[in-house]
């Protein structure tokens, strides 16, 4: 078992030693803390018209999400009623979870790694998906890439939004910095 205190995620390692220099030297920051870096990685699921029919639905949703995580997943609810969709105030739509520190580390790593290969046709992830402020979102059709999740026991393939938040100004800035951790850009 590995000792959680001693225990560095690869990813933070390699952001420490190779890529806080190398975009201090790119970007000419005088200071380390302009420096960008990882704030959290957000994921969600959302169940939608499955969910209005089958409460049911959201549990099997939030479980995966928690399995994918390592971390417990909180369950989505509607703010308000819609009538044409069935959907009252209050009414779990879907799951997402908040990843910070060491396990957003190993989630990347994870996801770049291992579930993005496993991907059908996968030519690379949109390099244009940036907010303007440094921040990417991407989503994945199945949730079923990630080896965490027994494909025997999935009763309905999840798509899900992924968020990567980070301390960088631009989008330019952003983009070197997943770059560096081996985000495969298609553009």
């Amino acid at each position: 078992m590995l000792d959680a205190a001693t225990y560095t995620p690869r990813l933070k390692t390699l952001y420490r030693e190779t890529i806080r220099p190398t975009l201090k030297e790119e970007f000419g920051y005088k200071n380390d803390m302009q420096i960008p870096r990882l704030d959290k990685i957000v994921l969600n699921i959302g169940a939608g018209a499955e969910a209005v029919r089958d409460s049911k639905k959201v549990k099997s949703a939030q479980e995966d999400l928690s399995t994918i995580a390592g971390q417990r997943a909180v369950v989505t609810k509607a703010k308000k009623s819609i009538a044409g969709f069935r959907v009252r105030e209050d009414m779990p739509l879907g799951a997402k979870v908040t990843l910070r520190g060491n396990r957003m580390y190993e989630f990347l790593d994870r996801l770049i790694t291992v579930a993005m290969p496993r991907v059908r046709d996968f030519r690379g992830v949109s390099g244009k998906s940036f907010d303007g402020r440094g921040n990417y979102a991407m989503g994945l059709k199945e949730h079923i890439v990630f080896p965490e999740i027994n494909f025997d026991k999935v009763d309905e393939v999840w798509g899900m939004d992924i968020v990567i938040a980070t301390t960088a100004k631009t989008d330019a800035e952003a983009k070197a910095l997943l770059k560096h951790f081996n985000m495969p850009f298609n553009s």
